[in-house]
């Protein structure tokens, strides 16, 4: 009689081992993408862009020289509205939360677009040019516009980002927001929701604020 008990709980044990297993093994596919999911939202910038970023800095008086050289003879001969273009960058950055200005040719403005768009936050991309040196008259006026849009001094150089109406910079302070953890704070500042995201109902105490 013990030894059919014993026999019994052998079973009942090895089964329940079994549907563990099974449990385990289903659910590990789950698990797999759930932290795949996790890494793929981890942003890391590449270092040797803001190596590379950090020391254009450096060249900023003479590219701000040459812009204005550049604007204002191409402009003169285009016969560029100065006023124009300064209030169509003001109407970009009303109806974009995020919006960066690029050249496409350029791996800042690249590593740029890669960082907001690994973010899942939506934005407006504005490519002015190639490069700076194949700007047109509009897009030379532009660029030294962009420069005096910011409360910082961020040059002439792009990417420009702005994010609620206020540029914070170009790629290497995107950069730093990224490392600094604050990017998601600036965003939230801003009332910047991510793609897909089901809208805030304004709570009740939100009406009177």
């Amino acid at each position: 009689m013990k030894s059919v008990v014993l026999l019994l709980l052998a079973a009942s044990a090895s089964a329940f081992q079994t549907t563990s297993n099974v449990a385990t093994m289903r659910s590990a596919p789950l698990q797999m993408a759930a932290e795949e999911a996790t890494a793929d939202a981890v942003i890391t910038p590449n270092a040797a862009i803001k190596v590379a970023a950090n020391g254009m800095s450096l060249l900023k008086p003479i590219f701000a020289a040459e812009a204005s050289i550049q604007a204002a003879v191409l402009g003169a001969f285009a016969k560029i509205d100065v006023d124009a273009v300064k209030s169509t960058i003001e109407a970009e950055k009303k109806v974009n939360p995020v919006l960066i200005y690029t050249y496409s040719l350029s791996p800042f403005s690249t590593e740029a677009l890669s960082i907001l768009e690994k973010s899942g936050y939506p934005y407006k991309n504005i490519e002015l040019g190639a490069e700076w040196f194949l700007l047109g008259a509009e897009g030379s006026q532009t660029r030294v516009e962009l420069a005096k849009a910011g409360a910082g001094d961020f040059g002439t150089s792009l990417p420009k980002i702005f994010i609620g109406g206020e540029c914070i910079g170009g790629c290497s302070e995107l950069m730093n927001l990224v490392e600094e953890g604050k990017l998601d704070e600036t965003m939230v500042k801003a009332k910047v929701s991510k793609k897909g995201a089901a809208p805030k109902k304004p709570s009740f105490l939100s009406m009177f604020s």
